[in-house]
């Protein structure tokens, strides 16, 4: 049965985190396409990997937690990760775990092992940073993720779903916002739901 590779990486608990409770909603639609599948989970709060040190560089998958990570990116059939946008970009410990797992040779180079894994991004942000916005310059995680996991990884297929505003509820000063940032979430859900079934028809088939 197929394998889903799960990895949050949210300093907050899933109800005060909109990228772990969109994620949640692909994960539960998931698992309701293939119950008998597997999920591999990673809370990069929770647990987080090491930092790249030079001895794990060198070792590359020979290194416990770098050949653990690795083992597990090339088990799943697809991933899914959460990536919240904190002071512009990813959280560090979501960048340390791409730092573990892209080894020149094996993931990384001219035949990247999981090259051909659907990976789907929930990159939510407390303002607006889309297009055209006065912000739009500051965003650096699509940006960064597109570049580091089709280039870094080699990764073909790669999906962002963007819930927005959501800081509208808690910032006095973007009050105005609520319903769009309710909108925004909403989308996001749904959008997590249809992605999840998508892939999950895909892969079975």
């Amino acid at each position: 049965m197929p394998t889903l590779l799960h990895i949050d990486s949210s300093i907050w608990p899933a109800e005060s985190s909109t990228s772990r409770d969109v994620a949640a909603t692909f994960r539960k639609e998931w698992e309701a396409q293939h119950p008998g599948g597997e999920v591999i989970y990673r809370d990069l709060s929770a647990e987080p990997v090491p930092h790249l040190d030079a001895a794990a560089y060198t070792a590359g998958a020979e290194h416990p937690v770098r050949g653990e990570l690795v083992d597990e990116l090339e088990r799943a059939d697809a991933v899914l990760i959460s990536a919240p946008m904190y002071n512009y970009t990813i959280p560090s410990t979501l960048k340390a775990w791409l730092d573990q797992v892209i080894i020149l040779g094996r993931t990384a180079g001219e035949h990247p092992s999981a090259a051909d894994t659907p990976v789907v991004v929930v990159a939510s942000r407390g303002g607006g940073y889309g297009p055209g916005t006065p912000r739009a310059d500051f965003e650096f995680v699509t940006t960064y993720m597109e570049k580091v996991l089709s280039a870094g990884l080699g990764i073909k297929d790669l999906s962002f779903i963007v819930p927005e505003l959501t800081l509208a509820r808690v910032v006095p000063a973007m009050a105005d916002l609520i319903d769009l940032s309710d909108a925004s979430r909403a989308g996001a859900h749904e959008q997590a739901g249809a992605k999840a079934k998508e892939l999950a028809a895909r892969i079975a088939a």
